[in-house]
């Protein structure tokens, strides 16, 4: 199917919602009750996404923020009151009729707010031709839009163009754990309900990578749809656009703390668990990103950490036999592969086959917050205890 058709048929179909009010595809999990304090019902009705930009708890006063298929408005109108009068807020819509509500009810929210006039505007244009000026933006959010668009490389390289050194991003999106078939690709229907025009955990993730951000990790997901054995879900994925440095570092040493036994970044480095190892000064950038610093001991010296030591993280499998109940770990970031303490070795948004202890060290708080975790049995599984490995550990 031609880009052009997909997008016009995709751009019909949510003018087509907004007019109608039909309720589009994806999960949503808006605070409504706050919303309605100072968002018109009228923009509420034609909300659509699969979250709550989470990113939007980092705004602060003064920020400018980017929104990618703005529909209606109510992501920029919820960002308008967190960046305040003095920050500014773009929303950038490929449908007229999305764009006309959202800027009749423009003024609105911002006497409802007690602004003196709007810090938003409404720009039509596409997210792989963004209206937007290079290095301008301090956060973009996004809801269930970007895959919507034929070719989201083009989408992502974009996001990096306009963001300034030091920005980031926060998106939420559907993916899937296998490449959607043609048959599901060239099905307009399935492309407007968030389906046909998903990727892979691991293209989508490489893809931001190769245009250029990093420290790119899970927020959080949820299951959306089971479709011929293809598991569809909702990330929200956050990342930057690390800023030029040109100082002298005054740390130049890098110790993996845990709870992996050996991680490797996105630039390509590997760090083994209690082992100091010398870093450049984008290195110590990336490392102290939220994502990584607390995985990660930073000195001046090199600094070797010992399983007796308090710094030290590890968490194994319970001593016992274990089942396999059809599970499945997609390793989410910020590393691009990771190993644990009994050899499992995760590959960025790669599905790798689970038992039960497995699942029980990756739900615990040191592992969560890096991994989706699917089911894949379609019925209940009765299978019988194993010792899957010689010396009782795990598989």
């Amino acid at each position: 199917m031609p880009i052009d058709d997909i997008t016009q048929k995709v751009s019909e179909r949510y003018a087509k919602a907004a007019s109608t009010g039909e309720q589009m595809c994806c999960p949503t999990s808006y605070d409504m009750g706050h919303l309605k304090t100072f968002i018109p019902e009228e923009v509420l009705t034609i909300s659509y996404g699969c979250g709550t930009p989470a990113g939007l708890k980092t705004v602060q006063a003064g920020e400018t923020v980017l929104d990618i298929g703005s529909g209606g408005g109510i992501d920029c109108f919820e960002a308008s009151r967190l960046v305040g009068p003095t920050g500014h807020v773009i929303g950038i819509d490929m449908t007229d009729t999305m764009l006309e509500i959202a800027r009749i009810n423009a003024a609105v929210v911002a006497a409802n707010l007690g602004y003196p006039a709007s810090n938003v505007e409404f720009r039509k244009g596409l997210a792989d031709a963004m209206p937007v000026d290079d290095g301008t933006i301090d956060l973009i959010i996004s809801n269930c839009v970007i895959n919507l668009a034929p070719d989201k490389r083009k989408v992502f390289q974009e996001m990096y163009r306009v963001a300034k050194p030091g920005g980031r991003f926060t998106i939420s999106d559907i993916v899937s754990d296998h490449i959607v078939p043609q048959y599901l690709v060239h099905n307009t229907q399935k492309w407007g309900d968030c389906l046909s025009g998903a990727l892979t955990l691991t293209d989508y993730m490489n893809g931001m990578t190769a245009a250029g951000f990093l420290g790119i990790h899970l927020v959080k997901f949820s299951p959306w749809r089971v479709i011929d054995g293809i598991h569809f879900f909702s990330v929200t994925l956050t990342g930057y656009k690390l800023p030029q440095t040109t100082t002298t570092p005054s740390m130049f040493h890098a110790t993996l703390r845990g709870p992996f036994s050996r991680v490797v970044v996105e630039e390509g480095t590997t760090y083994q668990r209690g082992i100091p190892q010398p870093i450049t000064s984008e290195e110590i950038l990336l490392l102290s990103t939220p994502p990584f610093a607390g995985h990660f001991l930073l000195t001046a010296k090199p600094v070797a950490l010992g399983s007796d030591d308090p710094r030290w993280t590890a968490v194994f499998p319970a001593d016992a036999p274990c089942t396999w109940q059809g599970h499945y770990a997609l390793l989410a970031g910020p590393f691009v592969e990771a190993t644990d303490d009994d050899h499992h070795v995760y590959r960025r948004g790669e599905p790798l086959e689970i038992c039960s202890k497995t699942v029980a060290v990756l739900e615990t708080n040191s592992y969560a917050p890096h991994f989706v975790i699917l089911n894949r049995a379609g019925d209940q599984t009765s299978g019988e205890a194993v010792t899957c490995a010689p010396n009782g550990g795990c598989c």
